[in-house]
């Protein structure tokens, strides 16, 4: 990078973390620490869940994942809007009536503290893992502008990040969550508009649009109903519906961000907002990979986009330089065959167009062909190579192609948007080990003083716990799948315990515990044994734990004491 570039990186990066702390000094108790006083407008809370939602996972994967799949991952949130409002009428003024500082503590008035606790710890382990891919991922970044060692990189991005974080609280993560989403906005809309101006002058964006959609990366619906396939209408709307219920309503990396609303109606317009701008953001940004996708096609693109996995393979991979001079020859191919597509276009021979285009897709189908074999040959040289390089392709693109001053600023959105969601997730974090576990069960009877000081102590070791968990995600392939998938293991089960204390009042704690253990059961057994697309876990985990637990109250009904207003 150019010092402009740094420059920005520097010069954003900084000013958001100081003007957060300076928002937030003086924090005097876990209110304040945890909550930030419950002051924040609608507008600073949907930000907030925005970018605790946005990592860099999202920035950074998700054009690489359209690259290599296609925009069929944007189903993924058909279910989000219709969740956002059944969470606003249901379960925001619950959570206000109750006053808690956290999700699970609604569970043990409603049920008891095994229950509260079981969920708090099914949501400490998958959250605790979660926070190592959002270091993870802005890692990659500084690993491979200064080829420093990964695990360097993972320390300093987790020490800045939990820095801020112990030091300002909620505050602290609602403020600069503002500048965060703010500076993403603006970077990827740049980047989305030089992507489309960079392409060659013989190719129109409606060409563009044309060449991706031939290359199958335009294929964002699918309503074929198809049990096996990850991503379609059908998988989203109701898959992505269960999941979005449990992240959004059980989370508490989420659920703490719109408890610090000002009111119930301040709640309420946050998640709305969100329901309504999560699935045209979520499109633009696949969109972008789209046409980073078309833009490689006039490009010559490596076999690997991992520098380093590409510089090990031509160390050690005999005759590798050969076979990267027959993948360039098809890639050139390929090129040739997209400007014939495109010149096609232009003209009003409906045969021609079909012709060039079956030339196109054919041309595809031998580049991925001829990548794969090279692949495979790497793999059978030396199998701990990372061949899987989805991570790194949008990321190769801005180093190498956009303008001094702007790469700076995009590897800015890329980090500022690791840090606002690493934060939320400490923060979270440190809210339920405080709340659920240290002052329930450990020391119940202390002054605020003593757990702020211990919720700052717990950020700590959660931003460590995050850090070397860090070290292991490189090996786990497409970030933005993995930490979903991730989540899918328990946000079901979560769910499910949910559900019955909301609207299965009858149903006692023995019998949801017991529904939430085996159905936790069951989706470690679908995840290891089975190929069930992981969207449905949300469904299946959900489904079970009411159906689980119906049975064994009808077998053994218990009484059920009326513990809330």
């Amino acid at each position: 990078m150019s010092y402009i570039d740094w420059i920005v990186l520097t010069g954003t990066l900084a000013f958001i973390v100081i003007y957060g702390i300076w928002k937030t000094r003086a924090q005097k108790d876990m209110n304040s620490y945890l909550l930030g006083n419950k002051e924040a407008k609608w507008f600073t809370v949907a930000l907030s869940i925005m970018a605790t939602q946005a990592s860099a996972i999202t920035f950074l994967s998700a054009p690489g994942q359209a690259f290599v799949d296609g925009m069929r991952f944007v189903q993924f949130y058909f279910g989000l809007p219709l969740a956002m409002v059944v969470l606003s009428v249901v379960v925001v003024p619950i959570y206000h009536k109750l006053n808690v500082y956290t999700a699970y503590e609604y569970l043990e008035k409603r049920f008891d503290l095994k229950t509260r606790t079981l969920t708090a710890i099914l949501f400490l382990t998958q959250r605790g893992l979660a926070a190592g891919f959002t270091i993870f991922a802005p890692s990659l970044i500084l690993s491979s502008l200064m080829g420093w060692n990964i695990n360097y990189t993972n320390i300093g991005i987790g020490v800045i990040v939990t820095a801020y974080t112990v030091i300002g609280g909620t505050k602290a993560v609602n403020q600069t969550q503002k500048l965060q989403m703010a500076v993403i906005f603006v970077g990827m809309l740049l980047a989305g508009i030089l992507v489309v101006v960079m392409m060659p002058d013989a190719i129109s964006f409606n060409n563009a649009l044309h060449i991706a959609g031939a290359s199958g990366k335009l294929n964002a619906i699918d309503f074929k109903f198809d049990p096996t396939s990850k991503y379609n209408v059908w998988s989203g709307l109701i898959g992505g519906f269960f999941l979005a219920m449990s992240y959004f309503g059980t989370d508490q990396s989420q659920v703490q961000r719109y408890l610090s609303g000002a009111s119930i109606g301040q709640s309420r317009l946050a998640l709305l907002f969100n329901g309504m701008i999560k699935i045209p953001m979520q499109f633009l940004i696949l969109f972008i990979g789209a046409m980073v996708y078309v833009f490689y096609l006039f490009q010559p693109s490596p076999v690997l986009f991992n520098k380093v996995a590409l510089e090990d393979a031509q160390n050690k991979v005999e005759n590798f330089s050969s076979y990267e001079s027959d993948y360039q020859e098809v890639q050139q191919d390929r090129q040739k065959a997209a400007l014939a597509y495109a010149d096609a276009l232009n003209s009003d021979n409906e045969g021609l167009i079909n012709s060039t285009k079956k030339q196109l897709i054919t041309s595809n189908e031998l580049v991925e062909s001829q990548k794969a074999e090279i692949i495979s040959k790497i793999n059978a040289v030396d199998d701990t190579i990372d061949t899987k390089d989805t991570n790194y392709i949008f990321l190769s693109f801005v180093i190498n192609y956009l303008p001094a001053g702007l790469i700076g600023l995009l590897i800015a959105v890329i980090l500022s948007a690791s840090m606002s969601s690493t934060s939320s997730e400490i923060n979270a974090l440190a809210s339920t080990s405080i709340v659920d576990i240290y002052k329930r069960m450990i020391k119940p009877e202390a002054e605020e003083k003593h757990y702020l000081k211990v919720s700052k102590l717990v950020s700590i070791g959660w931003g460590v716990y995050a850090i070397l968990f860090a070290t292991f995600a490189n090996q786990l392939g497409s970030l933005i799948e993995a930490v979903n998938i991730l989540g899918s293991l328990v946000y079901g089960v979560i769910l499910g315990v949910f559900m019955i204390a909301f609207f299965f009042k009858k149903i006692g704690s023995n019998a949801t515990f017991i529904g939430g253990l085996i159905s936790e059961g069951i989706i470690i057994y679908l995840f290891k044994f089975t190929d069930v697309p992981y969207l449905w876990y949300n469904v299946i985990g959900c489904m079970s734990v009411i159906i689980i637990a119906s049975i064994i109250h009808t077998i053994s009904p218990q009484k059920v004491e009326e513990k809330l207003d």
